[in-house]
């Protein structure tokens, strides 16, 4: 005979329905267990009325919940039906909890559905992933209920709707509660437990409870004393029954806990600033995770309270609204009720109201603290333990987008560990946010806010210090990484770094470059927070340290910007070697745009201020710029003599790897001038140079100019191999423009040698990277016929044998008509790092 499991295990996991159907269905099971053991069919009405003298009817209303049976009745009912002793109690505990449920809900039977939901104003906009999410929850939870599922009752289900301070978590709980609330027609129930609320302190869970009870008709006289009944009998009344609850901005887990009803019947939607972890752990809550609106999003909620029309009409001004709100919704609701009261104002003046107010939250400020977002913020920040909150009032100052725990260290002035707790608080509070793991970011009216804090609290030393602390973390570490990029680079005396400072520790050249590629915002922002606190010495040292990386990875209209603040913050501390390093770095970039006049008068200037304070290594260098400049305009003969008089400077200053790079670019004027042996005199002996130097030493563009040399020569074999090194050696540094230069030398060199497929490969390599750098020589490079490769032509360009995905071609006319695409003004530079 197989055993049969106790109904006791059955009680412990009632199935879903109301107390009534529970024991209905534990009924039921008895009966079918009865009959297994029996070995024959169930026990029909008729038989158990001929055995009990009951009515067949009655016994009908017993099994399908319907009616309850009295006490002895029911004590007759399961000894017959074959229930142990054990079963017996627990049975009969259970038909009195079910009975006592039900004289309960009949007190409140005669009392109104409750429909508590607030009123919606505006029509919604955007959240279409969020309100998916809670309508994919609502298809699963209605799955599970009905009056004759067999499944486990699983705990209530509850989803949390969680998010930063004015982000829109009430707005996107009560518009979906309103759309869903047919499928909740025993009620909806809303209460407002003002877990941030900026001028009234939290709502009790006791408090909550007695509101939860009376909105379910519990009279005052009716309510138990005690918390613990209380709680049993908001749980008792609202079981089996199809109700929507909404648990508005919650402060945390614990206020929650106790207002989650016990059965899945009931659908719960929590709001709060609060993460809500030990929810989701230990009741299986669902997160809901807003952010502020996206640009579509934040449009479209301006078009449904300012009207498409208005919107349409000045739409650059209402994105510029967006930015100015960074598209948070409480902002962008107080900025549309401002222009609403203004329909005939142009939206620009009040664009330019909240630009030239970007420091304060004023512009936003209302009568209704529920609706000020300064208010909103002050609630979250008000809960912070005093180390997170001077962290936050501090990240303000931060050039952001975002930042690093290592950064936030240093901010704060201690190590990393030490401030992981108050960064953790932050992410919990909603006032930063980790959208990047190890990365954390608050926009910008958070910043404000931040700033308006720390204003108020510290003091103008303080506030400095903290500045210097920014400023050194990313000027250290920034350095470091330019070094390991470029470490031939002559290296420059840093500004010493103040006390608690941590620099993020770089391995290598890659993770330099990923560094330097994931702080590029942050570190072109800095520069500019230097220069407007007065920290000259780090603006141009910080600019210092981005060129190589700017430079090799094509952003030139970044260097341009830093440089030019570094030359600014420089020239007003008097500082002339900052001034130096900023006009040479600005020629660069010159060089690059093809702005060869600026670059010219930068230099010369450069090079009188090197005279002026006998840095000759550093007026070398001034020449090998200018020589680059003049060759970008035709002059190789001019060119020429400013290599030569860099070799001689560099010479005189004993700068061994100056002299070898300017040996080199002597070879390369000589080659474009067709002195090929002198040429390849020159290029041979900087290379023997660079390689007694070292590996960080060996220059790819010397290396070039040698292929270059070889390829005029006709020498393909022996240019092929060299242009493979150097595109090797660029590849790995990261110089992708360089990279790029150097591999049209390499198709160049296929096509002299009649390897039309290899030089096709290398040219569609080429492109791809010009592309990516958004040069100009892209669109040459693409208009190279098929016949300079040398292959039968079976289209007209070689750009239509790429396909979608790499539309390749051109080629650079540089053999007669000089360094560039046939025309200055194309923007192509050489090879050199200039």
């Amino acid at each position: 005979m197989t055993h049969e499991p106790s109904l006791v295990v059955g009680l412990e996991h009632p199935v879903v329905g109301t107390p009534a159907e529970q024991v209905a269905h534990l009924l039921r099971q008895l009966r079918r267990r009865q009959a297994r053991q029996c070995g024959g069919p169930e026990l029909t009405y008729r038989e158990l009325a001929a055995r009990t003298g009951w009515s067949i009817g009655t016994f009908a209303g017993y099994f399908n919940g319907q009616v309850m049976p009295p006490t002895d009745r029911f004590d007759m009912l399961v000894t017959l039906l074959g229930a142990t002793p054990v079963e017996r109690g627990a049975l009969a505990t259970a038909r009195d909890r079910a009975q006592e449920s039900r004289r309960r809900s009949k007190a409140t039977t005669d009392s109104p559905v409750p429909r508590q939901l607030p009123l919606v104003g505006f029509p919604f906009a955007g959240r279409t992933r969020e309100l998916a999410g809670l309508d994919a929850l609502l298809r699963r939870q209605t799955a599970d209920v009905g009056p004759e599922s067999v499944r486990v009752v699983p705990a209530g289900t509850v989803a949390v709707v969680c998010g930063g301070a004015g982000v829109g978590k009430t707005s996107l709980a009560v518009h979906w509660a309103h759309r869903v609330a047919g499928h909740f027609p025993d009620g909806q129930i809303f209460v407002n437990l003002r877990g941030f609320d900026p001028g009234r302190p939290p709502v009790s869970p006791a408090e909550a409870r007695l509101d939860l009870l009376d909105a379910l008709g519990v009279s005052a006289r009716a309510v138990p004393r005690s918390g613990a009944a209380q709680e049993g009998l908001y749980r008792s009344l609202v079981a089996g029954r199809r109700m929507l609850i909404v648990l508005d901005d919650a402060r945390d887990a614990d206020q929650i806990r106790p207002l989650l009803p016990g059965t899945s019947s009931c659908l719960t939607v929590v709001t709060s600033r609060s993460q809500m972890t030990g929810l989701a752990a230990v009741e299986g809550a669902h997160h809901i995770e807003l952010d502020v609106l996206s640009l579509a999003e934040a449009r479209d909620l301006l078009a449904r309270r300012l009207g498409s029309v208005r919107v349409a009409a000045e739409l650059e001004t209402v994105d510029e609204l967006i930015r100015c709100c960074a598209a948070l919704p409480l902002a962008l609701a107080v900025v549309a009720a401002r222009a609403g009261t203004r329909p005939t104002f142009p939206l620009a003046a009040l664009a330019e109201e909240l630009r030239n107010a970007r420091d304060t939250l004023d512009p936003f400020a209302t009568e209704d603290p529920t609706a000020d977002p300064r208010a909103a913020f002050a609630g979250s920040y008000r809960q912070l333990r005093p180390p997170a909150a001077k962290l936050f009032r501090w990240i303000g100052g931060h050039p952001g987008p975002d930042l690093t725990a290592e950064a936030a260290a240093s901010i704060a002035g201690v190590p990393p560990a030490a401030v992981r707790p108050a960064l953790a608080e932050l992410t919990r509070a909603r006032l930063v946010v980790e959208r990047v793991p190890g990365r954390y970011a608050m926009h910008d009216l958070l910043r404000v806010f931040a700033s308006e804090q720390t204003r108020l609290v510290d003091g103008p030393k303080r506030r400095r210090a903290v500045v210097r602390r920014i400023l050194d973390h990313y000027l250290r570490t920034a350095y470091t990484a330019a070094m390991l990029l470029y470490p031939a680079g002559d290296p420059i005396a840093l500004v010493p770094s103040a006390p608690g400072v941590t620099c993020e520790g770089l391995s290598d050249r890659d993770h330099a470059r990923r560094w330097l590629e994931n702080e590029h915002r942050v570190l072109v922002g800095a520069v500019g927070l230097a220069a407007v606190h007065g920290f000259a010495a780090h603006a141009w040292q910080l600019a210092w340290a981005l060129t190589t990386y700017l430079d090799w990875r094509g952003h030139w209209q970044d260097l341009v910007a830093v440089q030019g603040i570094a030359l600014m913050a420089a020239t007003q501390a008097g500082n002339e070697v900052g001034r130096i390093h900023a006009l040479r770095f600005l020629a660069r970039a010159g060089n690059r745009l093809g702005r060869y006049a600026d670059a010219h008068a930068q230099l010369e200037e450069a090079i009188d201020l090197c005279r002026r304070i006998g840095d000759r290594a550093g007026e070398a260098h001034c020449h090998l710029n200018l020589s680059l400049t003049l060759e970008l305009s035709g002059r190789y003969e001019a060119a020429l003599e400013h290599a030569h008089t860099a070799l001689n400077l560099f010479h005189v200053a004993g700068h061994r790897p100056g002299y070898a790079s300017s040996l080199g670019v002597v070879g390369w004027y000589h080659a474009l001038l067709g002195r090929y042996e002198r040429a390849l005199d020159c290029c041979r002996q900087a290379v023997k140079l660079q390689t007694e130097l070292g590996s960080p030493h060996e220059s790819p563009a010397t290396l070039d100019s040698l292929g270059y040399t070889y390829h005029q020569l006709g020498r393909c074999a022996e240019a092929a191999v060299t242009y493979q090194r150097a595109v090797t050696l660029y590849r790995e540094s990261g110089d992708r423009y360089h990279e790029a230069d150097t591999l049209v030398h390499l198709g160049d060199c296929h096509q002299l040698a009649g390897d039309g497929e290899a030089a096709l490969v290398a040219w569609r390599q080429a492109l791809n990277i010009f592309d990516d750098l958004r040069h100009p020589a892209a669109a040459g490079l693409r208009a190279l016929p098929l016949s300079w490769a040398g292959l039968t032509p079976t289209t007209d360009m070689v750009a239509d044998t790429c396909g979608p995905v790499a539309p390749l071609t051109g080629r650079r006319a540089r053999f007669d008509a000089g360094y560039g695409l046939g025309a200055p003004e194309a923007g192509w530079a050489p090879r050199r790092s200039g």
